[in-house]
Parts: C-alpha cells; structure tokens; sequence
C-alpha cells in the first residue's frame, strides 16, 4: 500500500516537471481518524477514516509578472488524467498577471521534532471520558455529542527543493445540551476544536454550556442601556483579539486594508500579541507552514505597539520580508487586573450572541445578544435580545484585560475582557 502511495505521488511530479509549469507546489495530505456518535451517553455508531489528498499548484512567468493556478488531484487519478489537470492550469495560470515573487527556498531550520506518536485511540479516549462524566442535572443533561479525533499528516514539495513533512492531531467535539423548567425547554449546540484533549476545560466549557441553557430559560428582555460596559468571557472575545491578528496580516496590509506600520500604537499599551509555534493542546502545531516555511515564535503587537508583520509568502515579499511564514498559533498577553476585579461595579456581561462580528477592515463591531448578565446595583439578571455595537478602534482604547487567560484551540487570549462605551440596544428597540 505504501508503495502505491509513493507511486502516486511520484507519477504526479514527473507529470510536473515535464509540464512546461515554470514552477510548482504539491501538499501531500493524509487524515487517519476516528468518529463516535453518542445519544445521550450511548453509541450510536463509529467509524475510522483514512483519507489522501492532493492539490497541486502551478506558476507561470511572463515578464515582471507571475501566474498561478491550483486544483485537488485525485491520488487514484491515471497519469494522463493528472497531466491533463496540470495542462489546464498551466493554461489558467497564463491568464493571471500578479507582481513576480519567488516560492521559498529549503532553509537549515531544525526539523520538527515528534516527542510522541500520536495515539488515536489514547486521545479518543480522553475525550469520550471527558464528555461521560461533566456533571449534569435533572433539568440539564447532554442530549448527544459527537467526537472526532485525527492524525494529520502533510508532506509539501516545490520545485525549489523544499520537502518536509509535519504531523499533529487535530480533534474536534460537536455537543448538544437540553435545559429544561416549567414546561419549557431549549436546545445549544456548541463546536470544540483541539489537538488533544485538556479535560479540565473541556468539562469548563460544557459546563457553561449547560448553565447558558438554564439560564436562557429565565431571561428578561435587555434594556436600552445606551452607552455602557460590556465585559467578553466566552468565545465571541475572540473576534476582538483576532482583529489585532488580522491588521497586522501582511495581505491585508499589502492591499491597503490595514493602514498600520511598524512603530504604529494601536492597542493598550500594556497588551503583548505573538505568533507562536506551540501551544498545548492546539490543533495547529505544525513546523512548516501550508507553503514550507518554518513557524517560530514572533512579536507581532509589543506594548501596544507593532513590531512585526506575519503572513504567506506572495504578499510578504510584496512588502520586502523574505523570511515570513503564516502563523498557526497566537497569545494575548499583559493584563494587569484579576477577573474578579473586570467584573466589578454596573456592566453587561454577555456570553452568547446569535452572531458576533468585528470588521477587521473598519472595526465596527456588532451582535445580538442571546444570554447576557446585566450586573446593576449589586443585582444580576439574565437578558436576551437587543445587541452590542460600536466601533472598535474607539472602544479600544478603553479595552482593560485580566491576568488570566483562557484558550480557545490555536489562540491563547486574556478570559476576561471589558470595553467601556459600547452601544447597548434594548431588545424593546432591535
């Protein structure tokens, strides 16, 4: 079987580099897994999975100018079916006119170190007994769950010599909660993605599932609070710190889509963002990144201000950086507060919204809100409707984070946020 795995393979770069494709890319891509399906705390069905992909990329020169073209090619496809793709993408290829740039070269980078093999069956595991035992209650219980454990290898090769291969797990749990009280009764689901499993946060994050799902069930309607504090603890926080990430992502530098430069203050200036190349548990520790670069730790936001760009090659080298990458994993770090003391005074804590968006390109930032805890004279009271507003390079500057972190899969971000000035609509008014 192997060998006829190489062959595959092999076939498809000669098909390459008898092409008349001035250069080319190939990801190799390999996804053993395993799937459990559970109704309440039963199996329902299982299966293991094996799968193999190709996607071939192509590169055609004329003048200052490069094109390129990509496609999947099936591992079982006949040589000439295979030459026959390439052919047609050398053909799309010519049509493109993008400012030349070159593909990057093999570098003395060490080579990713695997401290252990990946054991599907461990992690499956780890996970099936996670989700067994989070503590439920009469009137709140899992109602099904399914859990997806995988060993991903990929191997990319280009025609400047680059051939390495990484491999890391990449899981995922998609669970459904029911919460019930006085004839009434509401449904969440909620997706986790992780490379491994960390059961304490895991049985964290199911267990705020299940207090979202009572609580959603004793809801008032959100006043129109006008201007107010609104403090993030759950995902949706996300989006306010992936807009640091994305700003300072040189594609959206390059087209002008984030005006921020090198020296540029743009956060708190207590606040520190890094592209790192690990984080425990995440689905997105690999050594080389989609194009063959190798990932390593990097300052992108140093005391609110930016030191450093991150991104794939093309548009890096548009911005004169030849040793760019595209992160897998980042970190938010710096606060200075404890989480008991963000949660302090009147403010609005929102934890679920039906959608959460922040622009990366104009920083408005909008969502509805579909459980909230409205803290107001000493008292706490759950809402719903009405939604959060406003613009988030204003509301940054009032941004204040907690010591304490929390991680989401491959980003690792303060778990208590607060912006001061939000706009809160009442759910009388949306």
């Amino acid at each position: 079987m192997a060998e006829k795995k190489n062959a595959a393979l092999d076939t498809l770069l000669n098909v390459l580099k008898t092409s008349g494709a001035d250069a080319w890319e190939v990801t190799d891509q390999e996804e053993k897994g395993w799937e459990f399906y559970f109704i309440r705390h039963s199996l329902d069905q299982h299966r293991a999975k094996d799968v193999r992909s190709f996607n071939v990329k192509v590169f055609k020169k004329f003048e200052d100018c490069l094109g390129s073209a990509e496609a999947a090619v099936p591992v079982d496809a006949s040589e000439a079916e295979m030459r026959r793709t390439v052919e047609g993408l050398c053909s799309d290829a010519s049509y493109v006119r993008n400012p030349a740039y070159t593909l990057n070269k093999p570098c003395a980078a060490e080579a990713e170190k695997q401290a252990e093999e990946i054991d599907l069956e461990a992690i499956s595991g780890d996970f099936i007994r996670t989700l067994a035992s989070v503590p439920e209650t009469e009137t709140e219980d899992l109602n099904s769950y399914e859990i997806f454990a995988s060993k991903i290898t990929r191997r990319f090769l280009n025609s400047e010599g680059i051939d390495v291969t990484v491999t890391y797990p990449s899981s995922m749990v998609e669970a459904v909660t029911n919460a019930r009280k006085d004839g009434h009764e509401i449904e969440l689901y909620r997706m986790f993605k992780a490379g491994t499993c960390d059961r304490e946060q895991l049985t964290r994050d199911l267990t705020e599932m299940l207090t979202c799902g009572r609580d959603r069930l004793v809801t008032v309607p959100t006043p129109a609070l006008q201007k107010a504090d609104v403090v993030f603890s759950t995902d949706p926080a996300l989006q306010l710190y992936e807009y640091f990430m994305d700003r300072t992502n040189t594609s959206m530098v390059f087209r002008g889509m984030s005006d921020w430069k090198v020296g540029d203050a743009v956060a708190p200036e207590n606040m520190t963002v890094k592209a790192v190349r690990t984080l425990p548990n995440s689905s997105r520790n690999a050594a080389y990144d989609p194009e063959g670069a190798p990932i390593r730790d990097l300052a992108l936001v140093e005391n609110g201000k930016v030191v450093s760009y991150w991104g794939g090659r093309q548009f890096s080298q548009y911005l004169g950086m030849d040793s760019s990458f595209s992160a897998s994993n980042f970190t938010v770090s710096g606060g200075t507060e404890s989480a008991e003391a963000l949660r302090s005074g009147d403010f609005l804590e929102v934890v679920e919204f039906s959608d959460f968006n922040v622009d990366s390109i104009t920083g408005d930032i909008a969502g509805e809100i579909r459980l909230g805890y409205l803290h107001q004279n000493g008292k706490v009271t759950p809402v719903c409707g009405g939604s959060v507003s406003g613009s988030f390079p204003e509301l940054a500057k009032t941004m204040r984070f907690s010591k304490e972190s929390r991680q989401y899969n491959n980003v690792l971000i303060p778990a208590v946020t607060r912006l001061s000035g939000a706009t809160v609509t009442g759910a009388e008014n949306a």
